[in-house]
C-alpha cells in the first residue's frame, strides 16, 4: 500500500512507522489519532531521561532566549560548562573534551585522533558492532551499512564478537571464555601492514543484538592493545550515563579507554556528542596540526541539553534506578521466556535488554519472521518495539526504555509482548494449517 507521508520523504531505512507523532512525554508518546503507545525504544536509545524532560525543554528554552548557534572558534558557557562536567564525572586520563553533533562525528574525531597520534592508520573492531555510518564509522560498522557503497576505508579489521549465544568460533557454548578475542587478534596481525592503530568497542554491543561481552573481555582487550601500542577507543553512544547502571559501561569493567565517544544519551533527544580523551593525546595531537571544524562544533544550545541531563541523571538517581529496573525487566523476560519455547535468550545489563527468537530452543535457528509480526503485533496493542539487524540475521529485540520508566510501565509492557507473542503463534499455526 503507497504511504502518502513518503511524498516529499527520502526512504532512508526499511519503512516508517504507521502512525504521526503529536506529543511524547516521559515513555509515552501520542498519535495525532489520540492513541497512546509505550515507547520501549526511547526514541532512538535518545530520550535518556524520558521523552520531553521538562528540565531539558527549560534548557533548550533558554538557549532560545540568549544564544542557539555561534561561529565555531567562538565559546559559549554552555559549552565550557558541559566540558568541565564531562571530566568530572570521568576517572583520569580523560580531561579533554570537543563537543559534537553526532555519534558517528565522535567516533570520526576519535580515529582522527588515534590515528594522528599513532602516525598509524590500521582501526579494528568487532563484528556486529555498529559505529555510525559516516565513511570511517561505518568501515568498522561490521553489523550494516557495507553492502552497495563500495570501497571502504583502508585498514578496517574485525575481531569476531563475544557472542556466547551462537558462539562466531563455534568454540564455547553459552559462555565466552574469550578465546575469539585472541583467535581475532592473530588474523588481524597476519592482515596488517604493521599500522595497527586502534581498537573501538561498545562495552555491550547494542544494534548487533545486545551482545554482553564476559567479566575480564575488557581487560584482557587493553593488554592486548598496549603489546601491539594501539589506543583503546570506546564508543558509549549507547551505553553512557546510566543506561547500563554504571555511569558509563567502561567502568564495569575496571578499564579506561584511552579516547571516549558519547552522543544519544547524553542529549536527551537533543543532537550533541562529544570525544574525549587525555591531556598527553589532545597536546601531542595539536603539535602535530589536528584539524575538525564543522558549522555545529561547540554550539550553545545543545551542550545546555547535555548539561541538564546530566544534572537528572545525578539529581534523580537515575544510574541506581537503571539497575533496579534492569534487574526487574530482566526477571519478567525470563518469565516470559519460560512460557514461551521461542524466547531463545534473554541478556542484558542495567536498561539495555536483548530478547532472542529462535523457531526452537535446541536448533536455535533465527525467528526472523516471527520477530517481524512480533514486532507489529505489539504497536498494534501500544508498545513500541525495535527488532536489531545484524548481517542478515534479524531476531533479536533491543528493549531500552528510558531511565525514568515505572515497574507498572514494565509490567504493562511484558503483558503487551506476552499477548503479541502468542497472538503471532496464533496466526502462524492458522497459516500452516490452511496452507496444508
Amino acid at each position: 500500500m503507497h504511504d502518502e507521508r513518503e511524498r516529499f520523504l527520502i526512504r532512508y531505512a526499511a519503512g516508517f512507522a504507521p502512525l504521526t507523532v503529536a506529543r511524547a512525554d516521559g515513555s509515552w508518546i501520542e498519535t495525532t489519532d489520540g492513541r497512546r503507545i509505550l515507547d520501549f525504544t526511547s526514541g532512538q536509545i535518545c530520550s535518556t531521561v524520558g521523552h520531553n524532560h521538562p528540565r531539558i525543554v527549560e534548557a533548550v528554552q533558554r538557549s532560545l532566549d540568549t544564544v542557539v548557534h555561534l561561529n565555531s572558534w567562538m565559546l559559549s558557557e554552555p559549552v565550557l560548562a558541559l566540558a568541565e562536567r564531562l571530566v568530572a564525572t570521568l576517572p583520569e586520563p580523560l580531561d579533554k573534551v570537543i563537543v559534537l553533533n553526532t555519534g558517528s562525528e565522535a567516533n570520526e574525531v576519535a580515529f582522527k585522533l588515534a590515528k594522528l597520534h599513532t602516525g598509524r592508520f590500521e582501526v579494528v573492531g568487532l563484528t556486529r558492532s555498529f559505529h555510525g555510518l559516516l565513511a570511517g564509522a561505518t568501515s568498522v560498522t561490521f553489523s550494516m551499512g557495507h553492502a552497495g557503497y563500495g570501497p571502504l576505508v583502508p585498514g578496517a579489521f574485525a575481531l569476531p564478537a563475544p557472542y556466547a549465544y551462537r558462539c562466531p568460533i563455534r568454540h564455547c557454548d553459552g559462555t565466552c571464555d574469550c578465546a575469539c578475542l585472541e583467535a581475532g587478534f592473530e588474523l588481524v596481525e597476519q592482515q596488517s601492514v604493521g599500522a595497527l592503530c586502534a581498537l573501538v568497542a561498545e562495552p555491550v554491543l547494542s544494534a548487533g543484538g545486545v551482545i554482553v561481552p564476559p567479566e575480564g573481555y575488557f581487560r584482557r582487550a587493553r593488554e592486548l592493545c598496549e603489546e601491539r601500542g594501539m589506543l583503546l577507543v570506546m564508543d558509549e553512544a549507547q551505553t553512557g550515563f546510566g543506561r547500563l547502571g554504571a555511569m558509563f559501561g567502561f567502568e564495569l569493567e575496571g578499564v579506561v579507554p584511552d579516547i571516549l565517544a558519547v552522543s544519544k544519551t547524553l542529549g536527551g533527544g537533543v543532537p550533541v556528542a562529544a570525544t574525549v580523551t587525555s591531556t598527553a593525546i589532545e597536546e601531542d595531537c595539536v603539535a602535530k596540526g589536528f584539524l575538525h571544524v564543522t558549522s555545529h562544533v561547540s554550539d550553545p544550545l545543545p551542550s545546555a541539553a547535555g548539561l541538564a541531563v546530566i544534572d537528572v541523571i545525578e539529581e534523580e538517581g537515575l544510574v541506581e534506578r537503571a539497575r533496579r529496573q534492569g534487574e526487574y525487566l530482566i526477571s519478567r523476560l525470563q518469565e516470559l521466556q519460560e512460557s514461551h519455547e521461542q524466547v531463545g535468550d534473554v541478556r542484558g545489563r542495567g536498561l539495555l535488554v536483548g530478547v532472542e527468537l529462535v523457531e526452537d530452543r535446541d536448533g536455535k535457528a533465527p525467528a526472523d519472521a516471527l520477530g517481524a509480526a512480533v514486532t507489529v503485533e505489539c504497536l498494534r496493542r501500544g508498545l513500541s518495539m525495535n527488532i536489531v539487524r545484524s548481517g542478515q540475521q534479524a531476531n533479536c529485540f533491543r528493549i531500552a526504555p528510558p531511565l525514568s520508566v515505572t515497574l507498572n510501565e514494565i509490567d504493562l509492557a511484558m503483558e503487551i509482548l506476552d499477548e503479541a507473542l502468542r497472538s503471532a503463534l496464533e496466526s502462524r499455526e492458522r497459516s500452516r494449517a490452511g496452507a496444508a
